[in-house]
C-alpha cells in the first residue's frame, strides 16, 4: 500500500491492511483496537495449529502478535496505528524486513549508562505519586513505562481526544504535574533486567541502556488472574481490562454483544461503560452474592464516600440500561459455535448464552520479578499462591535503596497506590540523600498520604467482604489448557505429577510448562493452586524463577545503541 506523507493529528482517520484487506483506522490507536472494531478477531495461529486473539491488551501475554511491514511478532496491543500500515498474521509475513544487511552493533563495554537520583518504574497511579514525590523532594527522576501514554491501567488515558470522565481527567492533571515538576518520562522503555546491587537493564527506541539510580521505585503493578476454563484460549476470549482499555483509551468496542464474568466491582464498571458505548451486554456474572448488607455499605460510606457512590452508580447504571446481572455464579465453558461465542454458566443463575466477546475479570495477580531479580524477598500471599514483596511502610524492600509500591505489593486500588506512591517517592528520594520535607507541598502529603493510605486500605476491606465469592472455583478438567503459551493441558501436568514429579521447576522441566513468551505469569499460580492440591507445601521459593529478559525482547535490541529520543 503506497500513500503520500501527511501531517496528521491522533484521531485522524487512516487507511491500514490487515491480510490484504484494507482497514479504517485512527491514527495512534493500538493495532488491537482498529483490527477488532473491524471483526478481524484471530490475529495468529499458534504452533499447534489454534487461532489466538487479544487477550490481556496489557503486553504481558503476548496472544495478540502479528507481523507489521515486515517486523515479526509485534504485539498489536502495544504498537500504534500509522498510516499505510502492512499488518499480517503472526508468522505470514514472508522473509522478515532487513533496511541494512550490517546494522550498526556495540559492544556491552559501549553501552551507555544514564545515572538519575532515582528511577521509577511503572507509570500507573503508584508510579506516578512516587516519581512526583521525589522530584519534589530535589532528586533528578526518570520514570519508564512500557505503554506509549502514561496513566496505567487505571488512568488510561486516550490516544486522541479529550478525556472523557472524571477518572480520566484526574489521572491527565497528575501526568502534567509530573511533567510541569520535570520529571525525565520514558514512554515506550522496557526494563527487562535487574542486577546487584541496583542496576537495570532497559530497552528503549530499539536499543539498550543501563540505568544505574542511587535509588529505585518498583511500580510494576498486576495482571488478570487466569480463569481456566475450556475454551478460555478462544478469539474474542479476554480480559476486562483489555476490553476496558479498547474502550477508555481507543473508544473501540471489543465486540458488539459481550459477557462479563469474574468477580469484584471492576466488573460492573466496564459493563456500564460498554454498554453507554452501544454494546449489548448479555450479563455480567459475579461469583459474589448481590450486595446487601447495610453494615459493610456504611463502612465504604465512612472511608470512601465518593467512591461508594460511584459504585453505586455503575450498579444503577447497569439496572437502568437492561444490563442483566447474575450473582452467585461463575464460567464455566466457552465454545465457537454458529460463528459465535457460546458460553456455559453455572450456579444460582445457570444458563447458556450467545455472544461475539467474553471478558475474564476474576481478579489480578502481582507482578513482581525485576524485584525478585534483586533477590528481594517476598512472603506468600494465601489467596493467589504468588510472591508478595515483603517491604517497610515507606514501601522499602529488603534489597538496600529499593523500594516497591502499588499492586505489585498486593491489591490495594488505586487510593492506596496514590497515597503509597508519595511515601515511597519521597523515601527513595531520602536514600538518595535527598530532604523531602524541603517542598511545603510535599510535606503536606506527606502528613496526608498515611492517613489516606489507611483509610483507603478499610474501604478495600469492605468492598471484598461484601464482594466474597460465595462459589467455589471450578476444578478444571483434564483436557483444559493450562499454559497459554506451550498449549500444556491440566492433563498433561496431572500425568508428570503422577510420576512422582513434585515442584514447580520440575514439573516444567518435564512438561514445558511456563517456558512461553509470558514467561509463566498466567499459568504459574494455576500450577501453585494444582500443587498444593497435591500436598506441595509452597513458600516464597516454590514458584518460578524469575527470568531475564523479564519480557521478550527483539534480539537485535540486545545489539543497538538506542535511537534519539
Amino acid at each position: 500500500m503506497k500513500f503520500e506523507p501527511i501531517a496528521l493529528r491522533e484521531g485522524s482517520e487512516v487507511e491500514i491492511a490487515f491480510e490484504g484487506e484494507p482497514v479504517k483506522a485512527r491514527h495512534g490507536e493500538s493495532v488491537a483496537s482498529a483490527l477488532a472494531s473491524a471483526g478481524h478477531l484471530v490475529l495468529r495461529t499458534t504452533p499447534k495449529g489454534t487461532e489466538r486473539g487479544v487477550f490481556c491488551g496489557m503486553g504481558v501475554c503476548r496472544d495478540c502478535l502479528v507481523d507489521v511491514d515486515g517486523q515479526r511478532n509485534v504485539r498489536a496491543c502495544m504498537t500504534k496505528v500509522k498510516p499505510g500500515m502492512e499488518i499480517a498474521r503472526a508468522g505470514r509475513a514472508g522473509k522478515p524486513a532487513t533496511t541494512d544487511p550490517n546494522p550498526p552493533h556495540v559492544t556491552i563495554d559501549c553501552v551507555k549508562t544514564e545515572t538519575p537520583d532515582v528511577l521509577v518504574i511503572g507509570a500507573g497511579p503508584a508510579g506516578l505519586a512516587a516519581a512526583l514525590a521525589a522530584r519534589r523532594a530535589g532528586a533528578h527522576v526518570v520514570l519508564a513505562d512500557e505503554r506509549p501514554i502514561p496513566g496505567g491501567q487505571y488512568f488510561k488515558q486516550p490516544s486522541a481526544g479529550p478525556t472523557i470522565d472524571a477518572q480520566q481527567e484526574e489521572g491527565r492533571r497528575l501526568v502534567e504535574d509530573v511533567r510541569r515538576a520535570g520529571v525525565d518520562i520514558w514512554p515506550e522503555t522496557l526494563v527487562w533486567g535487574a542486577f546487584e546491587p541496583l542496576v537495570f537493564a532497559v530497552n528503549r527506541g530499539g536499543g539498550t541502556l543501563v540505568v544505574q539510580p542511587r535509588a529505585a521505585v518498583y511500580a510494576g503493578g498486576a495482571f488478570e488472574r487466569p480463569w481456566p476454563v475450556p475454551g478460555w484460549t478462544l478469539p474474542g476470549v479476554m480480559t476486562t481490562g483489555a476490553a476496558q482499555t479498547m474502550w477508555r483509551t481507543d473508544r473501540r468496542l471489543a465486540g458488539k454483544r459481550v459477557l462479563i464474568a469474574g468477580n469484584g466491582p471492576l466488573n460492573l464498571q466496564v459493563a456500564a461503560e460498554l454498554a453507554r458505548g452501544g454494546a449489548e451486554l448479555v450479563g455480567v456474572v459475579e461469583s459474589a452474592a448481590a450486595p446487601r448488607s447495610p453494615l459493610q455499605a456504611a463502612r465504604l460510606a465512612v472511608n470512601a464516600p465518593r467512591l461508594a457512590l460511584q459504585g453505586l452508580g455503575y450498579l444503577v447504571d447497569c439496572r437502568a440500561m437492561g444490563v442483566p446481572v447474575i450473582y452467585r455464579s461463575q464460567l464455566a465453558r466457552i465454545a465457537q459455535v454458529d460463528g459465535e461465542l457460546e458460553a456455559t454458566i453455572d450456579g444460582v443463575g445457570a444458563r447458556t448464552v450467545r455472544c461475539d466477546t467474553v471478558c475474564l475479570g476474576y481478579g489480578f495477580l502481582p507482578s513482581s520479578d525485576l524485584p525478585r531479580s534483586l533477590g528481594a524477598r517476598c512472603d506468600r500471599d494465601p489467596a493467589t499462591g504468588m510472591p508478595l514483596l515483603r517491604r517497610d511502610a515507606g514501601g522499602a524492600t529488603t534489597v538496600d535503596g529499593l523500594f516497591a509500591v502499588g499492586d505489585c505489593t498486593g491489591l490495594g486500588g488505586a487510593r492506596v497506590a496514590l497515597a503509597d506512591g508519595v511515601l515511597a517517592g519521597a523515601a527513595a528520594a531520602r536514600h538518595a540523600g535527598f530532604d523531602p520535607y524541603r517542598s511545603a507541598a510535599l510535606a503536606g502529603q506527606l502528613r496526608r498520604a498515611g492517613r489516606d493510605a489507611a483509610r483507603h486500605r478499610r474501604f478495600q476491606a469492605a468492598l471484598w467482604t461484601i464482594f466474597r465469592p460465595t462459589i467455589a472455583d471450578i476444578v478444571p478438567a483434564p483436557e483444559t489448557v493450562m499454559c497459554r503459551c506451550e498449549e500444556i493441558t491440566y492433563g498433561e501436568v496431572e500425568a508428570a505429577l503422577a510420576e512422582g514429579i513434585g515442584g514447580a521447576g520440575a514439573v516444567k522441566r518435564r512438561t514445558r510448562v511456563g517456558m512461553g513468551h509470558c514467561q509463566g505469569r498466567y499459568c504459574g499460580a494455576l500450577l501453585a493452586v494444582m500443587l498444593e492440591r497435591n500436598g506441595h507445601r509452597s513458600d516464597e521459593y516454590s514458584g518460578f524463577a524469575p527470568r531475564l529478559p523479564v519480557k521478550p525482547i527483539a534480539i537485535g535490541g540486545l545489539a543497538r545503541e538506542p535511537a534519539a529520543k
